[in-house]
């Protein structure tokens, strides 16, 4: 590790700052420290003898929070069987009140049972992760005891933030497979550009409605279509949901149970070209809306690739061919339509191993995730 005058190299920068000069090339190599992976501390050039202290260890990390922590509900520890039961709505008798004659008498026992419908949510997911320390190479790598606590932190912290990113992967997936099965059973899926364009007599594809001529207007449209849908969720319907033969479950989603999640870019989009100036009260200010970057892969962000599971209208789960949609803009749902959780969250480090000078740290968890396609949600696509 040289020294470097960089005396000539400053009164550049600094006349081409103030004007004296005009801008020219600079070799800004020669004064920026660039990160390496080689080490290359050696000799004091001016004492020639003294090798170079390390000034300081940067301990690189920052705590992450997975995205899609809206669904994540409260853990269920008694069992790995949950059961839900709903009522369905059955029809009004006559009231033969204004039907009596004199010598005739109406039976008031007779049976009219409820009409419920029960679910059932099995199975659970284990997941473990681990590190190693090795005591002899810790004991000569930092300086201190309290530089060892940092890099302990910093290990940890690491495992800490893959876990939650574990915890997103997998709220991720239980949208994936919603969106998938709603729409390998044609159940609450809205063609945005299809109505648009038989409203309006357009014809946009899902690259000519960014155009500047087109996103305002169909941005606009889009806005109340969905402050539409949000609207009818709070009706009491069978509309938007899988509904059991002969037990159809009438169910209504408040806004405040309601849960919306858009497509980022066009979320954006739409506060920064549509509605800047136009914001008024809205149901996107008390629905819990979330802007998603990307829904299952950051390369192809608007994609879904899953093969689905879902309950058809026969209460049998069935598995879907595989479900491709390339344009999923959002997905508008009942907060009782999906959810992940926790159970069994566990860490345990080993005795220190003498004979290999090394001890591993294990953290165990269980994930449980549910769709309940028979609770209302709705499909947003760009086609």
């Amino acid at each position: 590790m040289n020294f470097e005058d960089a005396a000539a190299i400053l009164n550049n920068i600094r006349q081409q700052v103030t004007g004296e000069t005009g801008i020219a090339p600079t070799n800004t190599g020669e004064f920026v420290s660039v990160a390496t992976t080689l080490l290359q501390a050696g000799y004091d050039p001016v004492l020639n003898a003294i090798t170079q202290m390390v000034s300081r260890t940067i301990f690189s990390i920052r705590p992450y929070n997975r995205k899609f922590g809206g669904i994540k509900v409260d853990s269920e520890q008694w069992g790995a069987i949950v059961r839900k039961l709903s009522i369905a709505d059955k029809d009004f008798d006559n009231d033969v009140r204004f039907d009596l004659i004199d010598g005739q008498s109406v039976d008031h026992y007779k049976v009219n049972k409820p009409n419920v419908l029960q679910t059932n949510f099995y199975g659970q997911n284990v997941f473990e992760k681990n590190y190693t320390i090795f005591k002899d190479q810790l004991d000569n790598a930092f300086s201190g005891p309290a530089e060892f606590g940092r890099f302990m932190a910093m290990v940890v912290q690491n495992i800490s933030d893959m876990i939650e990113q574990a915890h997103e992967s997998i709220a991720r997936m239980t949208i994936a497979n919603f969106v998938g099965g709603k729409n390998a059973a044609n159940n609450g899926v809205i063609h945005l550009l299809t109505e648009y364009n038989t409203e309006t007599g357009e014809s946009l594809t899902a690259t000519t409605v960014y155009a500047p001529a087109n996103f305002g207007n169909f941005m606009k449209w889009m806005y109340a279509r969905v402050a539409t849908l949000s609207a009818l969720l709070t009706e009491r319907s069978v509309e938007f949901q899988i509904n059991v033969t002969n037990k159809a479950i009438s169910r209504h989603t408040p806004y405040d149970m309601q849960k919306l999640y858009l497509y980022a870019p066009l979320l954006n989009g739409m506060d920064a070209r549509v509605l800047g100036d136009t914001f008024h009260e809205n149901f996107l200010e008390y629905a819990d809306v979330e802007a998603v970057n990307y829904w299952q892969a950051i390369d192809n962000p608007m994609q879904i690739q899953v093969t689905p599971s879902y309950m058809n209208t026969s209460g049998q789960i069935v598995t879907a061919a595989e479900q491709q949609i390339t344009n999923l803009v959002g997905v508008l749902f009942d907060r009782d339509a999906l959810g992940y959780t926790t159970v069994n969250e566990w860490s345990a480090t080993t005795p220190l191993n003498a004979k290999g000078g090394y001890w591993n740290t294990f953290h165990h968890f269980t994930e449980r995730w549910y769709n309940d396609f028979t609770e209302k949600g709705i499909v947003l696509l760009l086609d």
